[in-house]
């Protein structure tokens, strides 16, 4: 059943968000996290757990790091004859002499759309990048296929959306049919937050995309799908498990905070749906007598000298002795020098922090240092 829908990760969104210094360089896709992974691993993962082995990555701007990160796809198990994976470039001469003022994903879409046109199985399932969870999309698929729906969007009931999920799209549901689509604008706690993704016919999906495009309307299919909700068949499938949408400095670190919650990372990380990455081989992290590490996520090739709590510390970073690393994130190939102090900071790659040196960020505004700098 799986096998009759392929994959579209739309990079190109409608207000795409921006993690301040840690996209200065690359899209939120290949935004390093939890420790070993990037952002995107979870919605590809997802996609291949479930059965998809067709998947087309739309991209936007700033994406060399993705494709250094994705390469041929081998670690997906997507480095095939037919089928496998795919990264398009937005640009498109024929497509933007014809629209030459016209942006955003329909347009995107359309520059290479061949590649939907050509492909061969009947539905298709379109899905940002940054929504974080662990999903098996081939229920949602045969829940589709039997309701007959023209769309099917999946969503989450989250009783926390005056907190969270600011200005994610919501859903007002009828026995599973959606009869209007808002913005969450943090006024209440419950909400059926849209997912952002959705399941179509590939056939319509490519009529749409054509529609569109010529009539010039809309510039995003979020848009077309929330003001014609009343005009198509468009259902709804929920999602019970983790979720969190990582569009901002702050929902970033709260996701990686999360992941010190044992539950949380048993669903994500450690269920028989695993979440793929590019491979890199390290040694062993070595701990020295005098390391402390309390409630951490340390992935391999670090060396820990001094006292971590409470924080994530990607590969190869080196900690020595009499620092403290406190509610952190610290990204590959950092050194933390000898009682420097730490906390509430994400430090992405390539950083030297010196001896004796203290960085102290808020809770809910953490300090966020950009790569590949010396303090």
């Amino acid at each position: 059943m799986v096998n009759k829908c392929m994959g579209l990760i739309n990079l190109n969104k409608k207000g795409e968000p921006n993690i301040s210094k840690l996209n200065y360089g690359r899209p939120i896709a290949s935004t390093p996290i939890a420790g070993r992974y990037r952002v995107i691993d979870f919605t590809l993962s997802n996609m291949v757990n479930s059965g998809i082995t067709n998947i087309g990555i739309y991209a936007k701007e700033k994406y060399r790091s993705l494709t250094d990160h994705i390469g041929s796809g081998k670690d997906w198990d997507l480095s095939r004859k037919k089928g496998g994976l795919s990264i398009f470039s937005p640009e498109d001469t024929e497509v933007q002499n014809k629209y030459p003022y016209r942006k955003g994903d329909i347009y995107n879409i359309l520059c290479n759309i061949g590649y939907i046109e050509k492909s061969e199985e009947e539905y298709i399932l379109i899905s940002p990048s940054y929504m974080i969870c662990n999903m098996d999309y081939s229920e949602a698929i045969k829940y589709h296929i039997r309701s007959k729906n023209d769309i099917t969007m999946i969503y989450k009931q989250v009783d926390n959306a005056n907190e969270d999920f600011d200005g994610n799209l919501t859903l007002v549901l009828d026995n599973n049919k959606v009869v209007n689509i808002g913005s969450n604008l943090g006024v209440f706690s419950k909400a059926n937050i849209w997912m952002e993704t959705y399941i179509m016919k590939r056939e319509d999906f490519i009529k749409t995309i054509y529609m569109l495009s010529n009539t010039g309307e809309y510039l995003y299919l979020e848009d077309y799908i929330s003001e014609n909700v009343n005009n198509l068949r468009v259902g709804a499938y929920e999602h019970n498990g983790y979720l969190k949408c990582i569009k901002t400095t702050k929902s970033y670190f709260e996701m990686s905070k999360d992941l010190l919650n044992i539950d949380v990372a048993k669903e994500l990380l450690y269920s028989d749906r695993r979440i793929l990455t590019k491979e890199k081989n390290e040694s062993p992290t070595i701990y020295s007598d005098k390391a402390n590490i309390e409630n951490s996520f340390i992935a391999t090739g670090c060396v820990i000298e001094g006292n971590v709590k409470n924080s994530i510390i990607f590969r190869k970073v080196r900690i020595k002795e009499g620092a403290n690393i406190e509610n952190c994130v610290v990204m590959q190939n950092c050194t933390i020098d000898k009682d420097a102090y730490l906390q509430n900071v994400i430090f992405d790659k390539n950083i030297n922090i010196g001896e004796g040196k203290e960085l102290r960020g808020d809770e809910n505004y953490p300090i966020v240092i950009e790569k590949d700098i010396s303090i």
